[in-house]
């Protein structure tokens, strides 16, 4: 099985893990499904590293593991509701709420390799993040440039692989750029690359 394959896979497990819990908060005499969630996490596992997948698979394994991270705090409070009964007003509206993930919705907590803003390694300094706003990567190849070169210097500051060239990265900006824009109808996207725990994060939002 290819890397996209399982990436693939990841995306169906998570979605039908997401349906499970609903069914699980929904029927007092239903079992968790840590079946399909010790499938999650075992994909999550294997590439948290990022060494065995290019760039683009990387970009969509931390979408996909930022988004079960979402998922797994809510069910973790709900569930704990579910076991000690409601304590306060908002337990109630939390147990029947659901989850809409964005763009660049931060996890309540770091999952293989998706950290925290604000949280610098032990010994490190918080550097702020590298920024640029792009709107048509094919003609505005300077600054497409400019960021995967920031990108380059921060994974090797982290001590992190390398995978594609200038080409490939442009490629993808353009793809990712197109498809913010049609979906929130803004005409730039902002990309931003910082380093947090010692590990870099790279985001795409809209500029609306």
């Amino acid at each position: 099985m290819t890397v996209d394959e399982e990436l693939n896979l990841l995306d169906q497990h998570l979605r039908r893990l997401k349906i499970e819990y609903e069914i699980y908060f929904s029927n007092p005499t239903k079992k968790p499904p840590t079946d399909i969630e010790w499938k999650v996490l075992s994909v999550l596992r294997k590439f948290s590293d990022g060494s065995r997948i290019t760039f683009s698979q990387r970009y969509r394994y931390n979408e996909l593991a930022q988004r079960y991270a979402m998922y797994s705090d809510l069910w973790r409070k709900k569930t704990r509701i579910r076991e000690e009964g409601y304590r306060r007003p908002q337990d109630a509206i939390l147990s029947v709420q659901g989850v809409r993930p964005t763009e660049e919705h931060e996890p309540p907590h770091p999952v293989y390799g998706v950290r925290r803003d604000g949280v610098a390694a032990p010994g490190a300094e918080k550097e702020g993040p590298f920024t640029v706003q792009c709107s048509d990567a094919a003609t505005e190849r300077e600054k497409v440039e400019s960021l995967y070169k920031a990108l380059v210097e921060a994974k090797k500051k982290a001590g992190e692989s390398v995978s594609g060239n200038l080409d490939a990265f442009t490629s993808f900006v353009q793809k990712k750029t197109d498809q913010l824009r049609k979906q929130y109808g803004c005409h730039d996207v902002e990309y931003s690359i910082d380093m947090q725990d010692g590990h870099v994060r790279f985001k795409a939002k809209p500029k609306v």
